[in-house]
């Protein structure tokens, strides 16, 4: 399968996200925290979605994805909307050789895709090298709520002419962890036969005590926890949690 169906498959896949709502709440946060620069860290970047939209509303935006192939359509997205990014392919929890940020994101809940807490830790203590005094650390995860209640032994489908996809979740090996079993069904133009593509996704999260402890280990000091683009404290059934940090001289 060639990065260009990868990307069309995946950016499908999250058609519906909320984009919107990431930008603005990254824009606020800076308000709020006083964040005088714009030199601005996309950390797991993928497809380059929210890199264009944040280099768009004025940040200098450098973007970094473990694939290979994500780089490559965010490259291309950004020549069309006629924004300037640097891409770099780079494992978060491998982060080095980058500048000095006002702003890293690591957002749309990527950080959960991190197998171990090892890997969490270390991208904690990767980002707080690479910001600058005063920056801020924003991230959002999945709840323990969601991958419980939510995604394990769930089915999600979805029936279009162009493209179909059915979604399983089963339990991870890890505690609150899943496996996100996708199957995608898509039509072949020429032959007007559908395709089919499989793709197997592993996500992990932890409770708000644990990444508040790695957060202060790494260096940093919490600034707010939320929830669900509500600016509220996390309820028992909050879905997606938000994290501000900041470093401080």
């Amino acid at each position: 399968m060639s990065y260009q169906q990868f990307a069309y498959l995946y950016d499908e896949l999250m058609k519906d996200a909320p984009y919107d709502e990431w930008v603005q709440f990254v824009k606020e946060r800076c308000v709020k925290y006083n964040v005088l620069g714009t030199r601005l860290l996309d950390l797991a970047c993928g497809t380059g979605e929210l890199s264009v939209r944040l280099a768009q509303d004025g940040f200098q935006v450098t973007g970094v994805d473990l694939s290979e192939d994500m780089l490559a359509v965010a490259q291309a997205k950004a020549e069309d909307a006629k924004v300037s990014i640097p891409f770099f392919q780079q494992n978060m929890a491998d982060l080095e050789g980058q500048a000095d940020f006002d702003v890293i994101g690591i957002l749309c809940d990527s950080l959960n895709y991190l197998q171990t807490e090892e890997e969490v830790r270390s991208t904690f203590s990767n980002v707080f090298q690479h910001l600058a005094d005063e920056g801020i650390f924003i991230f959002d995860v999945h709840s323990v709520y969601k991958i419980a209640q939510l995604f394990i032994n769930q089915t999600y489908a979805s029936s279009e002419e162009e493209i179909s996809y059915i979604w399983n979740s089963f339990a991870g090996k890890s505690p609150n962890s899943v496996e996100h079993e996708l199957s995608f069904f898509v039509l072949d133009e020429r032959t007007g036969k559908y395709e089919r593509f499989d793709e197997l996704h592993f996500q992990r999260t932890y409770t708000i005590q644990q990444y508040s402890k790695w957060l202060l280990e790494a260096g940093f000091e919490l600034l707010e926890v939320s929830a669900d683009f509500e600016n509220l404290e996390p309820q028992p059934e909050s879905e997606r949690i938000f994290f501000i940090a900041k470093k401080y001289k």
